[in-house]
């Protein structure tokens, strides 16, 4: 699996998001991925948060980690900053609803700062989403 998605990567066969989308199912199937470049996202819209955090030249944060019994999109350990992001599509059901709820009341009860961000958010407004985010981190710092 690994020399595919390699020489799939070296070729232009597929299109990026194609081959993020292979790279990421190979991964929850549990397959070794250890030459092949990835950044860890589950989504095009978590590629999409990375790539803001990056042009505004914010810390990078750990990607899809485990916190308690939760696993979050993205984590600053040191300033207790977790970042979600939602597809509208994919939150809209009473579960994932319920979910993302019960994870933002069990993660701030546990001392962190949760800020969920939606891919319209994203899309439109990528400013407004990296100043929201350097203000928390600035926050945590200085609490």
């Amino acid at each position: 699996m690994a020399r595919t998605l390699e020489d799939l990567n070296a070729s232009d066969l597929l299109q990026p998001r194609l081959l993020r989308r292979a790279i990421r199912q190979a991964e929850l199937k549990g397959y070794r991925l250890d030459h092949v470049n990835t950044d860890r996202t589950r989504s095009d819209l978590e590629t999409l948060f990375l790539a803001i955090v990056h042009h505004h030249a914010l810390p990078h944060p750990e990607v899809n980690v485990k916190l308690g019994r939760w696993t979050v999109d993205f984590l600053w350990p040191a300033q207790r900053v977790v970042v979600e992001t939602d597809f509208f599509a994919y939150h809209r059901g009473s579960v994932a609803f319920g979910d993302d709820h019960a994870r933002d009341l069990d993660l701030r009860s546990a001392g962190y700062t949760v800020l969920r961000y939606d891919d319209v958010q994203l899309e439109a407004e990528p400013i407004r989403v990296a100043t929201d985010v350097s203000r928390a981190l600035r926050g945590a710092c200085a609490a």
